[in-house]
């Protein structure tokens, strides 16, 4: 089996227990088909009869499974494909199972929650409408804010300072609001937690409101499975930004104060481990997050 995780800074592949990385993500306003075609068109030429998909790009509702397995029957001669939204894949792999919410947070935000059953997925929205608190939302805040301050919308010099290079970096651009734009702001969004971190004002309140977000994110997910304040779900905080202490305890502490009964808890795997048990158990559909096709 092959099992790929998409996500919008890189992705994973594992074949024969073997795990290797590739930085091509899905880009800004790039389909998923085509994503998985620019990264399958990398890969060593392998053979083999199932392929199981972690995809961001489905906003929780996953389509057209059987081009999918067209794409992976041309790459790889696969007779079977599963198709996962990201977010049910991170769930699985991260809780086993478990009543409880799981906040994957990359470039972009995806929560999935699920109790006795129920499943519930919030945001995934796409960095337009949505995604907030994520790695491009960090970033393109900060640079708009560093930008505004030249520009004397603002007074937070160090802000300014600290993120001169991005400024250039935003000045060098031909367009201003391409996908070379958008992975500027994926990039820059562990430099924003470093400056909130040294104590740039700017920073911590961009850093403040993302946690507010993602916590109401998680909030959500919990009420939409079935879940109450009562409850004591496990929550799992998980994704590149979150590996920040100081961002992951900010999140943590704005959910216990609407689910005062929470429980933050290490995630138990990822987002690969999740898909990698959905093919081998979950062999039915379960629309809007699973759907498989099969020749």
């Amino acid at each position: 089996m092959l099992v790929v995780d998409l996500g919008q800074s890189g992705s994973r592949i594992r074949h024969l227990d073997v795990t290797t990385q590739t930085m091509r993500g899905k880009l800004n306003g790039e389909g998923v088909l085509e994503a998985f075609e620019a990264i399958f068109s990398e890969l060593p030429k392998i053979s083999v009869d199932q392929v199981a998909l972690s995809c961001t790009g489905f906003s929780g509702v996953v389509t057209e499974p059987e081009k999918y397995l067209q794409l992976c029957n041309r790459f790889f001669n696969a007779k079977e494909v599963a198709v996962i939204d990201d977010g049910l894949a991170g769930f699985i792999g991260a809780l086993k199972g478990s009543n409880g919410v799981v906040l994957s947070v990359g470039g972009g935000v995806v929560s999935v929650g699920g109790r006795e059953g129920k499943f519930a997925h919030r945001d995934g929205l796409g960095s337009t409408f949505g995604d907030e608190g994520g790695g491009f939302w960090l970033g393109k805040l900060a640079i708009s804010k560093a930008l505004g301050i030249r520009q004397g919308r603002g007074d937070d010099q160090e802000m300014l300072d600290y993120f001169i290079d991005e400024c250039t970096a935003f000045d060098l651009l031909a367009v201003k609001n391409t996908a070379e734009a958008s992975t500027l702001a994926i990039r820059t969004a562990k430099k924003v937690l470093d400056a909130a971190d040294a104590g740039v004002s700017t920073a911590t309140a961009i850093v403040d409101e993302g946690a507010f977000l993602l916590a109401q994110t998680v909030v959500a997910t919990w009420y939409g499975c079935g879940g109450t304040k009562a409850d004591s779900p496990e929550i799992v905080i998980q994704g590149g930004p979150a590996r920040n202490t100081t961002y992951s305890t900010k999140i943590a502490l704005e959910i216990n104060a609407k689910l005062p009964h929470a429980v933050v808890v290490e995630s138990s795997g990822d987002n690969l481990d999740g898909a990698t048990w959905i093919a081998e158990n979950m062999r039915q559909d379960a629309p809007p997050l699973l759907l498989w096709a099969a020749l």
